[in-house]
């Protein structure tokens, strides 16, 4: 009888990538975080992922998890697009764009770059972000659609000329 855990289901799409595949990827992770549920989104990473977010550097599921717990109680409002930059056979790029308000009404752009590396079961072992925030207006706000999921009619960053 063994004591090793059962190995996770897939998560496709998997490696290694093709165009096509890599933009799924990247949507699927944009609808993931749009719902803002720090343990359905943590569930898309290896239990001993290591990112690097900001100034924090969580590792495993749980913290990660706690990232994301601190983060939508502090951004509220928020909504993300997110666009293929580059791909290989088990890596991805993004660029990225969200809006968010703190609790005192004053309204930010994030912009930034990810570099994620997936497992062969098609979870991502790594995550190094790089993000920058930009105080709006908010009357410069591009991001309206319904909390959730950002409809496929909506303008990408590209077309939006973020």
């Amino acid at each position: 009888m063994s004591n090793s855990s059962p190995q996770p289901a897939p998560r496709p799409p998997l490696p290694p990538f093709t165009r096509e595949t890599a933009a799924q990827k990247v949507r699927l992770a944009e609808d993931a975080w749009n719902t803002r549920d720090p343990q359905r989104v943590a569930l898309a990473y290896t239990v001993d992922t290591q990112w690097r977010n900001r100034a924090e550097f969580p590792v495993g599921r749980q913290e990660v998890q706690a990232l994301l717990e601190r983060k939508w109680a502090r951004e509220l409002d928020y909504r993300l697009i997110k666009e293929l930059w580059a791909f290989d056979e088990h890596r991805i790029s993004v660029r990225f764009a969200y809006e968010w308000r703190d609790d005192a009404g004053n309204w930010f752009r994030s912009y930034g770059n990810e570099n994620w590396e997936f497992d062969a079961l098609g979870f991502m072992h790594k995550r190094f972000a790089s993000i920058n925030d930009k105080p709006i207006a908010e009357t410069e706000r591009k991001f309206h659609w319904p909390q959730g999921r950002r409809p496929d009619d909506h303008a990408s960053l590209s077309d939006l000329g973020l």
